[in-house]
């Protein structure tokens, strides 16, 4: 359990980083340069990313709760609609994108709430429950940042993006759902 906790506080720490110390961030750039920092940010993510996954892997199972039956297919239901945001935040804006604001962060929240649906040991409310933290804590720094005229939002380019989105997201569901979540995650989505 260790691990994954100190999986999950590199990597919403490193992901949280403009948030608590915008001057580091600031700092950082000014030393490397936008395109040296984000490598270093991506480099870091990663690697707690690795941490967070072998933890989450390694934890014991400690059922807190028994999720009903049905949440299983609720769960595939909102994964469906977070692949989508997830993807509508990569291409450019169309309505999804425009509405949604910032559709990663959406996405993020989507499949928190999603898994925490559908899971009810401990290491998977720590994982899961810490990413809704973070989705909200920096859906609220990133509706202040718009305020104060340090984000602005994408603008709208055309509805063909959303097709794209929508199409796109349901390839990497389809593909999460058939064999990539168990490969990856070594959990089958859809009980056998």
């Amino acid at each position: 359990m260790t691990i994954l906790i100190l999986g999950i506080i590199l990597f919403i720490g490193t992901h949280m980083i403009r948030i608590v110390a915008p001057g580091f961030r600031y700092a950082m750039v000014q030393k490397f340069g936008e395109n040296g920092w984000k490598a270093v940010h991506g480099l870091a993510s990663l690697v707690s990313l690795v941490v967070l996954v072998l933890g989450w892997q390694q934890a014991p199972v400690v059922d807190m709760w028994f999720p009903p039956k049905g949440m299983t297919h609720l769960t595939l239901t909102l994964m469906l609609f977070a692949m989508i945001c997830l993807v509508a935040g990569l291409l450019p804006a169309g309505h999804i994108a425009t509405k949604a604001k910032h559709p990663m962060v959406l996405s993020v929240k989507i499949w928190a709430l999603a898994h925490l649906l559908s899971n009810g040991d401990l290491a998977s409310v720590l994982l899961f429950g810490s990413f809704l933290a973070w989705g909200v804590i920096t859906r609220i720094s990133l509706k202040r940042r718009q305020r104060a005229g340090e984000v602005t939002l994408r603008p709208f380019v055309s509805a063909k993006w959303d097709l794209a989105a929508v199409v796109v997201g349901l390839a990497v569901y389809g593909l999460f759902v058939w064999k990539l979540h168990a490969l990856l995650f070594g959990v089958a989505p859809l009980p056998m």
